[in-house]
């Protein structure tokens, strides 16, 4: 369970109590819903290095973000590169691509789980069009270098779309500096936001094909999608209540500082890590030499399929952990775990070093007694 700040949920509640359905009307209660939305736009680009706020769109969660511009910047003719590391959000938007007569290569993984970034130079063709990238691995926590993609989609005039579900909030990101043309987020991840929020950040002057396509409370009578930002890519009516949790989210992470947070949840990771590494029959997947990571430690105990390691951790334990695929397809096929899965141990601001050698002590006691089973 998320452990939101007090603030985060009177937010919503009082969102609740108050608001009406933004731009769909003049009285207070639009009004209200409209200014907070516009505030939570102001707040998500200076977080993320978006030049404009009205360029910041809401959708559901980065999967409708990925999709909306994935399938609205790129087409049949295209070449696309991407990697092993990502998620069935990029991944099916991708395939779907490569069945309407897109081209789309993979840079591999190795069995640890590291990208070879010269595969994007040696996968690189002259109808290459994007670079579509996670910024760190929901599976191994492993960070993907984005200033070097940044630069080298730059050099070869490239577009640069970066998931960063696992990463907006806790690793720096500015859209700007990178030379990144969209960034696709989730609310309710490191954000610290409500589940049902998301978007994404645009750079000036990128024209993105609307996803969906319907009410906007601007331009009735036109028969097209408004073609301005943000309205553009924002069909329906948006998550009032919940963006007014996303706000006092970000506030919470303005007032605390993304670089406090991010230490911490690394310190407390990197504690389990060491605290589990070396423990028989323990195999624990990802790099922890790179200097950034998202914070999780993913493991497996001998041959247990980890469904059962992670009922045990629940039931036993009272420790909450995500086993099976992790909708990563690809790169358990690089570390060899498509059959066993692996269990994901993911860390928060809110966590403490205590939970965290209990979670260690738990591995240690179902180690123990795999090996004398």
């Amino acid at each position: 369970m998320m452990p939101y700040t007090t603030k985060q949920r009177q937010a919503v509640l009082e969102a609740l109590a108050s608001y009406g359905n933004c731009g769909r009307g003049a009285h207070e209660g639009a009004l209200s819903a409209a200014r907070a939305i516009y505030e939570t736009r102001e707040k998500t680009a200076a977080l993320l290095g978006c030049p404009r706020a009205d360029h910041v769109c809401f959708t559901q969660n980065s999967t409708q973000a990925l999709n909306t511009a994935i399938s609205g910047l790129l087409g049949p003719g295209d070449h696309i590169l991407s990697t092993d590391l990502e998620h069935n959000s990029v991944l099916r938007p991708l395939y779907r691509l490569r069945e309407q007569g897109a081209a789309v290569d993979f840079v591999p993984a190795s069995k640890r789980g590291n990208l070879d970034y010269s595969g994007f130079e040696r996968l690189l063709r002259p109808e290459t069009k994007a670079v579509v990238c996670t910024h760190a691995s929901n599976l191994t926590g492993d960070a993907v270098d984005i200033e070097w993609i940044g630069r080298f989609t730059r050099e070869h005039g490239l577009l640069f779309l970066l998931d960063a579900s696992q990463t907006a909030g806790v690793l720096p990101i500015n859209m700007d500096s990178l030379g990144i043309d969209v960034v696709c987020f989730t609310g309710h991840k490191s954000l610290m936001g409500p589940q049902g929020t998301g978007g994404l950040c645009l750079r000036e002057g990128l024209e993105v094909r609307p996803f969906a396509v319907g009410g906007t409370g601007v331009q009735s009578y036109s028969r097209a999608q408004p073609g301005e930002y943000p309205a553009r890519l924002e069909a329906g009516t948006l998550n009032g209540h919940g963006l007014a949790g996303l706000s006092a989210a970000l506030d919470f992470l303005r007032e605390t500082g993304t670089g406090v947070i991010h230490a911490w949840e690394d310190a407390l990771a990197r504690r389990f890590y060491e605290a589990v590494r070396d423990l028989p029959g323990v195999t624990v997947y990802g790099d922890f030499t790179l200097p950034l990571r998202a914070p999780i430690v993913t493991l497996n105990i001998g041959g247990l399929d980890s469904a059962q390691v992670s009922d045990e951790l629940a039931e036993r334990f009272g420790i909450a952990t995500r086993p099976g695929a992790h909708c990563a397809p690809r790169l358990h096929r690089a570390l060899g775990t498509e059959s066993q899965g692996a269990v994901r141990f993911s860390w928060s601001y809110f966590n403490t070093e205590a939970e965290t050698d209990a979670a260690a002590e738990a591995v240690r006691v179902l180690a123990r007694e795999a090996a004398e089973a």
